[in-house]
């Protein structure tokens, strides 16, 4: 079965690390039973009327577990990560829900988050059957942290900040090699053609593929025949980071239902 956990407001303007990375981290130390499928970054409005650190972002983990796996023990690893790795005076929140049982309520709700300001009573009544914890300050994650869920349930919103062998790739690649990394190759280009196999993608020593139709999807430009570049770079760092390890390359293709 597969879960989703999603994650929000644990740091602060001086933290170490966003809640991207805590994520990550998160995911790196789970026992080997836990088949991680990957992390999808979610953006939140910046709006004056919303408090935040840095960029407002939620992260979803979405991990694979034998039929039968108790998932209140995964939430109850994830609330303890929570709690010592979150920054002082954050407003953590986690939400935790299977798959196959988030609903139409959740989705339209996580929608929402997306352009405008909701309360935690609607994140609540949004997530009423699922596993949804504020674990410090206001507990105003809590709403990211559905949002998060419901999202990543659409389908079509977020960014991988981790899949598979994304974090091993090479800069100088060609589409096969994406592809067989599980990842699907989209032209944004105007007038679109179709990156073919053995074309080259330039310039990707950091890619972070787009959720689309519930598939990871790199979005490319044209450069020249048979060449392309990722239509989207890397910003300006927000936090210190250090390098962190991928996941298995073994990792399974993500498809969300």
């Amino acid at each position: 079965m597969r879960v989703f956990l999603g994650f929000d407001d644990t740091d602060d303007k001086d933290a170490p690390m966003g809640t991207g990375r805590l994520v990550r981290e998160f995911v790196y130390g789970l026992d080997t039973d836990c088949a991680v499928i990957g992390v999808i970054r979610h953006q939140l409005p910046r709006m004056e009327s919303i408090p935040f650190t840095s960029n407002n972002s939620s992260a979803c983990a979405v991990i694979d577990l034998p039929d039968g796996y108790d998932t209140s023990f995964l939430r109850d690893q994830a609330a303890e990560h929570l709690g010592k790795n979150c920054a002082p005076g954050s407003d953590p929140g986690l939400c935790v829900a299977r798959e196959d049982a988030v609903n139409s309520t959740l989705v339209q709700f996580s929608q929402s988050v997306t352009g405008m300001q909701v309360t935690q009573q609607q994140a609540m009544e949004a997530a009423r059957g699922y596993d949804l914890l504020g674990l410090g300050g206001t507990n105003d994650g809590i709403i990211g942290a559905a949002a998060a869920v419901g999202l990543t349930k659409f389908g079509w919103c977020g960014r991988f900040i981790e899949y598979g062998r994304l974090r091993d790739l090479a800069a100088e690649l060609h589409v096969q090699d994406l592809n067989e990394a599980g990842i699907r190759v989209v032209s944004v280009d105007r007038d679109p053609l179709v990156p073919l196999p053995g074309d080259e993608v330039r310039n990707a020593g950091w890619i972070r593929p787009s959720l689309w139709a519930g598939e990871p999807v790199l979005q490319v430009t044209m450069t020249a025949m048979n060449v392309w570049e990722p239509a989207h770079g890397k910003s300006k760092k927000k936090h210190n980071m250090n390098p962190a390890q991928g996941l298995s390359a073994t990792t399974a293709p993500y498809t969300a239902g």
